[in-house]
């Protein structure tokens, strides 16, 4: 049974020779921009780096530049393109001394290089390089930092590193048949004969500029190559990418670019210099270690365990040319599988398929005692086609199995397993890529895991600050969309409301707290408390902005809101909208026209004390659509609000209204997420039963009741309420009105309303105190009955604030 290194003795020793054999055989290799990229590849490979990174002096002495590197992107660990030499960073102490400086996480946390780099721990190695005066650095997440054999191997990467020249020639020579020296100002480039044969085009064709050049591109692959050659995009160091060329016939054809820009300096322009080839004919096997640094800018920026996992199946599958791979989280004594390659159940063993809960299975280790002690020595394991395997194994590779688990804080965090279908063979540069991946990949996964836990916690206070469920409305539906960000993990300040208002009206509401932080989330929670509270006691729209935009000014905080408030009247089918420096609402017609309704707004909450809000009308026809959204829906990198809002528009147009949950799902496909997205739509059906309506205004004089009653008495009458109910109805307004002519001052109104065989009885008054059942009544008593009285004849009563005072109403059901 064969195994890959181990971490032993013996197997240490073996990694120095067997780095030392490997940088021999580079050395034979001429000088190009490609050899240091490939002898700090071994740095990764062999002394378990996850950055190697050489620094050189510029021309003048003043900065140390970094010129190559290899790995995880240097802006994960705050490293900088240059140092100054005489400054206190690791570079110039290294420089200065001529030893080798070591730092581990503490140390570095008290240098004010540390300050530029993410909350993770690593540690770091300078050593001086052979003349020039240049360093290699590298860095390693293990805990402990490089070990003994490690720094032998540092130590043959430093001594094996030469300084190619440019791919620029000196001046006036000539540059190499595939090389390029492109001049960062004026766009002008050299190109060497070879390279022009690789677009296509002859010498003479070729007028130098670097336009002429990328308009051969396919177009799809122009952003990515723009990215290189725009000075603003590019940053000291090396570059690589493959693009496609535009063939006369046939499909396009696949080059890669490896090149670095040079500095400039008094008179000399930035330069990128740099070789382009065909890229059929680069060596393609798993021995490249390049693998291993593709692989590493993968888990550089994969957030997720699911991201995490499907980088090192795309790293891994089609160089090991392996029939399937899977890779697990282990938690506790199970074997939790986050990506299945190929995904489909039948293409596992049977054991995984009774596993199979949801998306993937998730195995008992206990199940497979020989992944079990591959997991607890902690080190990679090749299995060869008819060695004897429990069944849950020898059915993943028949043909050859490896298992890697993915150690990670001393611990393991997982474990990769990949099989072949028919016999395979291992090679020793396959085993290499195998140990150095499986060490990045366990790395990146605990990265992952409390990214995803963190991502989780933030998620459910978010989910907490927003309404659980939309309230069910007379003659409208309402679906709302919440989707976070996911370029962090902060809260955000994105909310949406449905509020019910009296007399079936409802008030959307949706808005956006400034920035993304708990003060954000916080004011998003107060904000939209506030607009609700405001909106229950029956302002109108202008005013219950007006309030929020008073209360945020006086909370004293540095953040703004902005807000759109639309109060739709659900029985006459017209509303009102109200902006606080947010996007209008978007209306669709039921013939499938769209428009982005003129409404105007005012400045954003928390901007002007004394600010205007002014109301615009909306008309709404029965099957129209209302969409209300925050700007991360609309508003990109690539498109202003003005595009996005009509695109929405025309999304909207082509959706089907009598699916409103799936017009919101559709609407928010291809979302950018790279900021919070809040989406609300209301559609209105019209009331099928519109209610009877009537008020009266009770004068304060000595028949007010009497008037009270007859106008009760004719309203009711014209209803064709029968009679008997009829009297229930004028003795509970008796007793409503008596109360509010004896207890309150100022102006009392009197509502009814008839519906679905009710009649309301609405009293409004200007006093805000409710009215007190008494919990018991003495023969003696004078007062206190007539609330009791309506209690026995109402079917229902309350009593709720409205503009400074209340409303008392009961309702009483009639006989069909």
């Amino acid at each position: 049974m064969a195994d890959v290194v181990t971490e032993g003795t013996a197997g240490r020793r073996t990694r120095s020779l067997r780095a030392e054999e490997a940088l021999k055989a580079l050395s034979v290799e001429p000088d190009s921009p490609e050899r240091l990229r490939r002898v700090l590849e071994q740095a990764l490979v062999f002394a378990g780096a996850t950055l190697a990174a050489v620094y050189t002096p510029s021309e003048d002495g003043e900065l140390l530049c970094l010129v190559e590197c290899a790995g995880v992107p240097r802006t994960v660990y705050g490293l900088r393109d240059g140092y100054s030499p005489t400054g206190r960073s690791p570079l110039a102490e290294a420089r200065r001394t001529g030893r080798a400086v070591r730092l581990g996480p503490e140390q570095l946390a008290d240098r004010a290089e540390s300050r530029r780099a993410p909350s993770r721990d690593f540690s770091l190695a300078v050593l001086p390089a052979e003349d020039d005066g240049g360093c290699l650095l590298a860095v390693t997440e293990r805990p402990g930092g490089f070990d003994a054999e490690d720094r032998v191997c540092l130590e043959l990467v430093a001594e094996a590193i030469a300084y190619p020249a440019p791919a620029a020639a000196a001046e006036g020579g000539e540059l190499p048949v595939n090389a390029f020296s492109l001049a960062m100002d004026t766009g002008r480039v050299e190109v060497g004969d070879g390279l022009l044969g690789l677009f296509g085009i002859g010498p003479q064709q070729f007028d130098g500029r670097v336009e002429t050049l990328l308009g051969l591109t396919v177009p799809e692959d122009l952003p990515s190559l723009m990215s290189v050659v725009e000075a603003d995009h590019m940053s000291i160091g090396d570059r690589e990418l493959e693009f496609r060329v535009l063939q006369p016939a046939g499909p396009p054809r696949w080059l890669r670019l490896r090149g670095r820009l040079l500095p400039g300096g008094e008179g000399r322009p930035a330069r990128l210099v740099g070789t382009v080839a065909d890229a059929s004919t680069l060596r393609a096997e798993v021995t490249d270690v390049t693998r291993v640094q593709r692989l590493a800018a993968a888990l550089a920026t994969a957030g997720t365990v699911r991201d995490v996992s499907h980088a090192v199946v795309t790293a891994l599958r089609k160089p090991l040319r392996a029939d399937r791979i899977a890779l697990a989280e282990l938690e506790h004594d199970r074997l939790v599988v986050t990506v299945l390659d190929p995904p489909e159940p039948e293409s596992w063993p049977e054991l995984w398929r009774l596993e199979w809960r949801t998306d993937w299975p998730d195995a008992p280790v206990r199940a497979m005692p020989t992944l079990a002690a591959a997991l607890r020595e902690g080190r990679a394991r090749i299995w060869p086609a008819g060695t004897p395997l429990e069944p849950a194994l020898a059915d993943v590779g028949p043909g050859g199995l490896a298992v890697l688990p993915l150690p990670a804080g001393g611990r393991m965090a997982g474990a990769c397993l990949i099989g072949w279908d028919t016999p395979h063979e291992f090679g020793p540069d396959e085993r290499a890529l195998l140990t150095a991946s499986a060490g990045l990949a366990g790395q990146a996964l605990m990265r992952a895991h409390a990214f995803d836990a963190e991502h989780e916690l933030v998620g459910m206070l978010q989910r907490q600050l927003l309404p659980r469920r939309l309230p069910r409305l007379p003659g409208a539906e309402a679906v709302a969309r919440y989707l976070p960000t996911t370029a962090g993990l902060e809260v955000g300040g994105d909310w949406y409301d449905v509020i019910p208002l009296p007399d079936n009206h409802v008030a959307l509401v949706i808005g956006d707290v400034q920035g993304h932080s708990a003060a954000a989330a916080t004011l998003m929670g107060q904000m939209r408390t506030a607009l609700r509270a405001y909106a229950a006691e029956g302002h109108p729209p202008d005013v219950v902005v007006h309030h929020a935009n008073r209360l945020l000014m006086d909370m004293e905080t540095d953040l703004f809101a902005t807000c759109c408030y639309v109060d739709i009247d659900l029985e006459e089918g017209t509303g009102w909208c109200v902006r606080a420096g947010h996007l209008p609402p978007v209306l669709r017609r039921p013939d499938g026209g769209t428009e982005i309704a003129e409404a105007e707004g005012g400045p954003p909450l928390g901007v002007m004390r004394q600010a205007d809000f002014p109301m615009s009308p909306l008309g709404l026809t029965p099957g129209t659509i209302v969409a209300l959204t925050t700007d991360g829906l609309v508003e990109s990198a690539e498109d202003d609000i003005d595009t996005g809002m009509e695109r929405l528009a025309l999304e909207l147009a082509r959706s089907d209204p009598a699916h409103l949950g799936l017009v919101a799902d559709a609407l928010l496909v291809g979302a950018r997420r790279n900021d919070d997205i809040a989406l609300l739509l209301l559609r209105y059906d019209g009331m099928a039963v519109r209610p009877l309506r009537e008020s009266w205004t009770v004068w304060r004089v000595p028949e007010a009741v009497g008037h009270a009653r007859r106008f009760t008495r004719r309203t009711l009458r014209a209803w064709g309420v029968p009679q008997r109910d009829a009297d229930t109805v004028l003795l509970v307004v008796s007793e409503l009105v008596t109360n509010a002519l004896v207890h309150t001052d100022g102006r009392v109104r009197l509502d009814l309303t008839f519906v679905n065989h009710r009649v309301r009885v609405a009293v409004a008054d200007a006093s805000p105190r409710t009215p007190v059942k008494p919990a018991s009544l003495s023969w003696e008593a004078t007062g206190g009955r007539g609330i009791l009285l309506v209690e026995a004849m109402s079917a229902a009563w309350g009593t709720v604030p409205v503009s400074g005072g209340k409303q008392v109403w009961s309702e009483v059901a009639t006989s069909d």
